[in-house]
């Protein structure tokens, strides 16, 4: 059951991936589309991760095909090394790097933000339960 889950959340993110990327495309040679999706992917997979571990618990199977199905064909460590070297072979080595640490940092923030949203979401709801309990 497992790998049907990854499999149907793979299909689903890789899907969307594409659409992303045709939709948003580049900026001035400067592969956006990809940094876009790798941030937004890094935080709702912190803020899933968090949120379903603390507030809402769902079945290991469901966080499987979500997680690593959905976002991990949604986002792509493999484009994202394409795209770098694109811009260092053509030239562009300032952007080549502000690629890298636009991709790297913003990833690691984002996912950051995620944790601490859904960290506080869960103290939220339980805070909001001990009013109605009380």
């Amino acid at each position: 059951m497992n790998y049907l889950a990854v499999a149907a959340g793979g299909v689903a993110g890789a899907c969307l991936r594409f659409f992303v990327t045709e939709w948003m495309g580049t900026l001035r040679g400067f592969p956006i589309a990809t940094v876009v999706i790798n941030i937004v992917g890094s935080f709702f997979l912190a803020w899933f991760y968090t949120i379903t571990l603390e507030r809402f618990p769902v079945h290991p199977t469901i966080r499987l095909g979500i997680g690593t199905g959905l976002v991990g064909a949604f986002t792509t460590f493999s484009t994202f090394t394409v795209d770098f070297w694109k811009l260092w072979q053509s030239g562009e080595w300032l952007m080549a790097a502000g690629y890298i640490l636009l991709s790297v940092i913003g990833g690691i923030g984002a996912a950051l933000l995620g944790y601490a949203t859904a960290t506080r979401q869960s103290r939220l709801a339980v805070s909001d339960e001990a009013h109605e309990e009380a």
